[in-house]
């Protein structure tokens, strides 16, 4: 319990996990291969609560960009991205929304949208290597 204790009382300090100067959705509709936009807060419980399995499931997941967003009324991204509940894990790939979680009780839905988002890798390098195996005649 007194680990459980000091985990929390670290995520509470970091006063900075969520960002407040978001990308542009331009700049987010650039992004080449995976990566995830978190929106939330850094006073919100729901993303306190949520954080570790977040953290816990990108870690499982080296090369994938995670951008943790601050969101709220006004905020341009959230709102591009229809957030309405905090936490939302929105997983693109190339720019595109691949899967979305909002509020995340455990890794496991995270893990299965990182699949996802990593499937789909590995059809786009299928597909391209059978293009170079076998060139089409125009």
């Amino acid at each position: 319990m007194d680990e459980d204790r000091r985990m929390d009382q670290n995520r509470r300090t970091e006063p900075d996990y969520y960002r407040s100067d978001a990308p542009q959705s331009t700049a987010v509709a650039a992004l080449r291969g995976p990566a995830v936009l978190e929106f939330g807060t850094n006073w919100c419980g729901h993303c306190l609560l949520a954080r570790p399995f977040v953290e816990r499931a990108l870690a499982g997941a080296p090369g994938i960009r995670h951008l943790k967003i601050e969101d709220g009324p006004g905020r341009a991204l959230g709102r591009a991205y229809r957030v309405k509940l905090w936490p939302t894990l929105v997983f693109l790939r190339d720019g595109v929304e691949l899967a979305r979680v909002v509020r995340p009780l455990g890794a496991g839905a995270i893990a299965a949208a990182l699949d996802r988002i990593h499937a789909t890798d590995a059809a786009a390098e299928t597909d391209a290597a059978a293009e170079v195996a076998s060139p089409r005649d125009s």
